[in-house]
């Protein structure tokens, strides 16, 4: 299907910033690996410093590729804050849905994403490690409800068994297009070459109903 896929693109390639924010070892890394390469490591270290990983999705016929950003969550690796945001369009900020420390630390990532950020962002709030529910110390409804206060996607997640983790960062994809599409962000500035790691994006792909709450058409 990817020769094909090469075969058939034609123009309108995109290249969109998604950045990853939250604690540490709320599963950042580990939600990026299991999008990009379909992998989970229960023994991952913290993040030092940046890495990202690049997908490519079809959206409308259009190849678009998506260069995904992972960084630290622990505060003394915060000199790279205003170059990890720089250019960013799209963010799932992060939280371990049994650890309320890092469901109360989302109002500052959200006001550290605002003071970098001077386009549009298209944002998700992914409550993860959901295959936890025996330990469980937010609820969906906290979740839902803190989504609705700002404007944002919401959806939990695990890394662990894959629940919604391809969903979450496809809906946060689809959002930046049709932003793009909207004119509310200068296509111009996303156009890309494309590479490998290609997969198709379906309306609503893989998220139930009950999975995926839209507070926002258009995130800020």
């Amino acid at each position: 299907m990817g020769q094909k896929q090469e075969e058939d693109s034609g123009g309108g390639e995109y290249l969109f910033k998604i950045v990853l924010i939250g604690d540490s070892a709320v599963g950042k890394s580990n939600l990026l690996s299991r999008f990009a390469c379909n992998e989970f490591d229960s023994n991952s270290k913290a993040t030092i410093g940046v890495e990202f990983q690049t997908q490519v999705v079809e959206i409308d016929g259009k190849e678009v590729k998506a260069q995904i950003w992972d960084t630290a969550g622990q505060e003394r690796f915060r000199a790279v804050t205003s170059a990890y945001y720089r250019g960013a369009v799209g963010a799932l900020i992060v939280y371990d849905i049994t650890r309320r420390s890092s469901f109360e630390s989302v109002k500052r990532w959200l006001d550290e994403l605002t003071i970098h950020c001077d386009t549009t962002v298209a944002r998700m709030l992914v409550g993860n490690k959901c295959d936890l529910e025996n330990i469980r110390d937010v609820s969906k409804e906290e979740g839902k409800t803190l989504a609705e206060e700002e404007g944002l996607f919401f959806m939990e997640t695990s890394a662990l068994d894959s629940t919604n983790v391809e969903a979450a960062f496809e809906v946060v994809i689809r959002q930046i297009y049709n932003n793009v599409s909207r004119k509310v962000l200068n296509s111009d500035a996303y156009k890309a070459e494309l590479t490998v790691n290609r997969v198709t994006l379906k309306n609503g792909a893989n998220a139930s109903k009950d999975s995926l709450v839209n507070f926002s058409c258009c995130a800020r």
